[in-house]
């Protein structure tokens, strides 16, 4: 069903969590593409994201139990451990080949008018409906009653919608300002300790004053990964039927078009900011330069519409990506093992 009020404020938190990553660390939040380094090369910065994706659980437990995500059940057999597998490595190789998923080209590259993430979304979108309309020709989904149009509005109680507002406001707040308090905190007891310090000679060298930004980005990871998973579990893109009911489009009776407002408050408030933070100018709060994708819509070729199809077929057969991917694996591990395995054996071969 249409969930007006709990995708908006989810979409806000993705905004969040796309936003505080480029313009404190100066790094694209593709989940994809970090999902893939956590096995190629890790690093606290990567830990840290995906430590503040599993500690999501803490405050929706506090504040919404009733949006965390409930999984379908998994009962794994053979046959079905090797189509998990399949599709963890399709969705590997396409986003190795396109350089990207949902989070990468839609959250953050169509906002940054990306010609070459543009052409990916407009390529996996149309091939996850189709892929959808073929494998499930009734397209009737778990979260859509028969008599009832998918398209139809339901509402949060007073309660849970105030518990909302409270959950993305603090989290919001916390992600914005305790990352930019590390370094004065760490410039103040750099100051402290030189005051307390046996006074020097001359001829004493000083210390070379320590980096405050590695922990800055750290901190920004966490909570960076900590908005990302929020948001995904208040607009609910994390439940592979609320996502493939959207691919139910242009089948009114079974659409559900909750994913259009993450598009409209999680894609239009980053391109709002980048417009008006001048287009990536000045440099990031945590780091020298931003770390952007060089390639432009003049660098597309075959290799990327396959890549970004082949993403699409993956998505449209399960209504799972890598982001929700990662979500699903903490509360489902074994499930979580053979799709992540998957994911890592398709981005193998990518090329």
């Amino acid at each position: 069903m249409f969930t007006p009020i709990e995708t908006t404020i989810g979409a806000v938190l993705l905004h969040q969590a796309t936003s505080n990553l480029l313009y404190q660390n100066g790094n694209i939040l593709g989940a994809s593409g970090f999902l893939r380094q956590l096995f190629a090369a890790p690093s606290k910065e990567l830990l840290a994201f995906f430590a503040g994706m599993a500690a999501s659980y803490g405050p929706l437990k506090a504040l919404a139990p009733q949006l965390i995500t409930s999984y379908p059940a998994v009962h794994i057999t053979a046959k079905a451990a090797a189509a998990t597998v399949a599709i963890g490595a399709l969705v590997g190789w396409g986003t190795k080949t396109s350089n990207g998923c949902t989070s990468g080209h839609m959250l953050c590259g169509l906002s940054r008018l990306s010609g070459r993430s543009a052409t990916a979304v407009a390529t996996f979108f149309p091939i996850a409906i189709i892929t959808h309309h073929l494998v499930r020709p009734t397209l009737s989904t778990s979260v859509c009653p028969a008599n009832v149009a998918c398209y139809t509005p339901v509402y949060p109680s007073a309660e849970t919608a105030t518990s909302l507002v409270v959950l993305a406001t603090l989290s919001i707040f916390a992600a914005r300002t305790i990352p930019k308090l590390i370094p004065r905190l760490t410039a103040s007891h750099a100051t402290t300790a030189a005051e307390t310090s046996p006074s020097s000679t001359p001829t004493d060298a000083k210390p070379a004053p320590t980096d405050p930004r590695p922990a800055a980005r750290i901190a920004t990871q966490f909570f960076s990964g900590l908005l990302f998973a929020l948001g995904l579990h208040v607009s609910q893109m994390s439940h592979p039927a609320k996502v493939t009911s959207f691919l139910s489009f242009p089948a009114i009776q079974h659409w559900d078009p909750s994913l259009l407002l993450v598009m409209l408050f999680g894609v239009l408030p980053n391109l709002i900011e980048n417009q008006t933070k001048g287009w990536f100018n000045s440099a990031p709060s945590f780091a020298d330069k931003f770390s952007l994708p060089t390639k432009t819509f003049k660098d597309v070729d075959a290799k990327f519409i396959m890549g970004a199809a082949a993403f699409g077929i993956g998505w449209g057969l399960t209504g799972i990506c890598p982001g929700p991917a990662v979500l699903r694996a903490f509360f489902q591990p074994v499930w979580g093992a053979l799709w992540i395995g998957g994911f890592w054996l398709g981005g193998k071969f990518g090329f």
